[in-house]
Parts: C-alpha cells; sequence; structure tokens
C-alpha cells in the first residue's frame, strides 16, 4: 500500500531541515547552544527542538551540560568510513602522482577547522618530507588548507577568518584581507601554495577533489623548499591532472 504524496513531501522536507541542522552543528561544532541554533537554521524553536533530539538519540548529535550541540558518534563513524572509502579510491591517484614526480603525496581531508591527513605516499628520494598520517594542520598556512577553504562558500570562509591566525613562520599569512586575496587567486587557478608558511624549510602545493562539485579531499605534495621553484611548473600540472581525473 502506498503512502500518500503529502506523506512523501513531509517526509523529504523533515530530512531537508534534519541536513540542515547537521551543517549548521558541523560548520561550528560545540562553539553553538541550543538556543542559537534556531536563528542559525531559521526553523521554528520547536521544531528545531524536535529534530535536534531525534538526531540526539540515533548519536548522530549530542547535546553536553552546557547545552552546547556537537556532531555525534554515529555520524562520526559514517565520518571515517566515508574517510576509509576516499583512501581506497584514490590511493592509486597518490600513487601514479608519486611516480610522475618522485615527490612525497599527502591526502587530506576538511575536519572542522583543520585538515587533517588520511593517507601518504613517501619519495623514495632522500631528503623528502613526511608527515604523520593522522596529524592535523591549520587551514590559513597550509597548501592543502587554503585549497580547502577557495573551495567553500563565502559564509564558511568568514567563519574561519573570525579565529585568528596563528603565525608559524615569517612568511605566514595572517591578515584577513591577505587571505582572502590569496584565495581569489587560487579559485581562478585550482591551486594553492605554502611557500615555508608552516613551516620553514618545506613548500607545498594543493588542490581539491570534488565530488559532485564539493570538495572531498585535498591531494598535496610537500617538497623539501631548495629543489620547490626548480620543479613548481611540473608539480602543478601533474596535480591539477591528478585532481581532474579524480573529481566526478
Amino acid at each position: 500500500m502506498s503512502s500518500p504524496p503529502e506523506a512523501g513531501r513531509t517526509g523529504i522536507q523533515v530530512i531537508r531541515r534534519a541536513v540542515r541542522i547537521l551543517n549548521a552543528v558541523g560548520a561550528r561544532n560545540g562553539a553553538m547552544r541550543l538556543a542559537e541554533l534556531d536563528d542559525e537554521v531559521q526553523l521554528a524553536k520547536t521544531t528545531t527542538h524536535r529534530i535536534v533530539s531525534a538526531l540526539a538519540e540515533e548519536r548522530l548529535l549530542r547535546i553536553d551540560p552546557d547545552g552546547r550541540v556537537w556532531l555525534g558518534s554515529a555520524l562520526c563513524a559514517l565520518a571515517g568510513a566515508a574517510a576509509s572509502g576516499l583512501v581506497e579510491q584514490l590511493r592509486p591517484v597518490l600513487l601514479e602522482l608519486r611516480r610522475q614526480v618522485d615527490e612525497t603525496v599527502d591526502l587530506s581531508v576538511l575536519e572542522g577547522d583543520t585538515v587533517r591527513f588520511v593517507d601518504q605516499v613517501q619519495s623514495t628520494q632522500v631528503l623528502r618530507v613526511v608527515s604523520a598520517v593522522g596529524a592535523a594542520f591549520p587551514l590559513h598556512c597550509t597548501a592543502n588548507g587554503k585549497a580547502f577553504l577557495a573551495a567553500l562558500p563565502r559564509e564558511a570562509v568568514d567563519r574561519q577568518l573570525v579565529r585568528a591566525m596563528e603565525r608559524f613562520t615569517p612568511a605566514t599569512i595572517t591578515s584577513p584581507p591577505d587571505l582572502l586575496e590569496e584565495l581569489a587567486g587560487i579559485r581562478t587557478t585550482g591551486v594553492a601554495f605554502d611557500r615555508e608558511e608552516h613551516t620553514l624549510g618545506i613548500a607545498a602545493v594543493g588542490a581539491v577533489v570534488t565530488r559532485d562539485g564539493a570538495p572531498v579531499a585535498a591531494i598535496s605534495i610537500p617538497v623539501p623548499a631548495e629543489r620547490f621553484a626548480a620543479r613548481e611548473d611540473q608539480l602543478v600540472r601533474h596535480l591539477r591532472a591528478a585532481c581532474e581525473a579524480a573529481s566526478t
């Protein structure tokens, strides 16, 4: 026995509202209280609280004793599974890119206001850059981080810019206008750079992999700074081709 059309439309509406709430919480994980969520998602208070309660029962959200809203353990588990699937899908891309440039190739995902490395294929060269898989790095001064920022909607970028940008080296960008100007250039070229902005002696180039137009991962090539300039054009060419081939 089929459901009436009205029931189907109502169900879709509830799903869309739940997704809106999950996206809002994910963007400000732990930084927003339940009372603030109504205005953020522009829903009636009773509707918001009803959906949040249902999501919390399924462990997709968590509300702490202070009333702050967090992504729940079930959603984090799903995110972990999605990351594992990306690693498996993109591993051949990383291997081929490493073969082409013989530099270390990293795969990372966006996690709150950081990028987290989820896979790496190391260069065979004696002098090479190695980062620990699982390590998290800031967005504003890394090639993969800036590639993600450039691919995000402006409101998501604005939320990042209200945070103080830590200076790691003399080359680190800490001015929001300067970062916005650089992000505009990245949107044009599709490629982001870290020119010793996070760590002295290390430069990198990065770009995002998209699925249905949304950034799902970033691939970056970190290189000892002493040989980066001579190889920059080659690295950009191969990275751009790899990310375009991996995107759908």
